[in-house]
């Protein structure tokens, strides 16, 4: 594989192996060797290097002194922390679109999203669906306005997505039971109600939460 752009070069890095750990083609504990990236990719160590700090600020990759860079390893109490932390954070997503939201205009990109997330279910592209499904949050930044709060989520949001994928084939089974919720939270969002608005994250992430657990129950 080769990399363009040694502006961003990094970050494509990060991305590239990023995806493998989130499909678990990278295993938990896995030791990550610089050399051989950067044989593979055709790229210099010190861009692998600081591809892994990328990744290491994004929870997917933990860098320990004299044992190097490995995928970091995922625990149930990892998981419910982690969960536990997303779901205030939607929360604050969620509450920041209903106080600003002013017009049909600005719901719009939400409709169309639920419309990918029915066709994505639809088709059993449980893919679409969850990649649907992360593009909610991108839609609210800003309306959040909060710089914090966004690199935060963005920081979480491949250890998040990498747990989604432990359980997706329970996830799929469970695509309309998600959308249910989507569709109570747009109403929730539309009335401008904060109590149903966290009523129905804390039910979603809890659910979230027990799907992945369940997974991993498995082993």
């Amino acid at each position: 594989m080769t990399f363009k752009a040694p502006d961003s070069l990094a970050e494509q890095i990060a991305q590239h192996l990023g995806e493998q750990i989130i499909r678990g083609e990278m295993k938990p504990a896995e030791r990550i060797q610089e050399q051989k990236i950067t044989q593979l990719l055709n790229v210099s160590r010190g861009s692998v290097r600081e591809a892994l700090l990328i990744l290491e600020r994004r929870h997917l990759v933990a860098i320990l002194p004299r044992r190097g860079a490995h995928v970091s390893e995922l625990s149930p109490h990892k998981v419910q922390s982690l969960c536990t932390l997303m779901c205030e954070l939607y929360i604050l997503l969620g509450l920041a679109f209903a106080n600003r939201w002013k017009t049909q205009a600005d719901l719009a990109p939400f409709l169309e999203i639920q419309q990918g997330l029915i066709a994505a279910n639809e088709r059993g592209d449980i893919h679409a669906f969850i990649e649907s499904s992360f593009a909610v949050m991108r839609a609210v930044f800003p309306y959040a306005d909060n710089p914090y709060l966004q690199e935060t989520i963005e920081n979480l949001q491949p250890a998040l997505m990498r747990i989604y994928y432990i359980a997706l084939d329970q996830r799929l089974s469970e695509m309309p039971a998600f959308l249910e919720s989507f569709a109570a939270l747009l109403q929730a969002v539309i009335k401008r109600s904060p109590a149903q608005i966290r009523l129905v994250l804390s039910a979603y992430s809890q659910r979230n939460q027990n799907l992945v657990l369940a997974a991993l129950a498995k082993g």
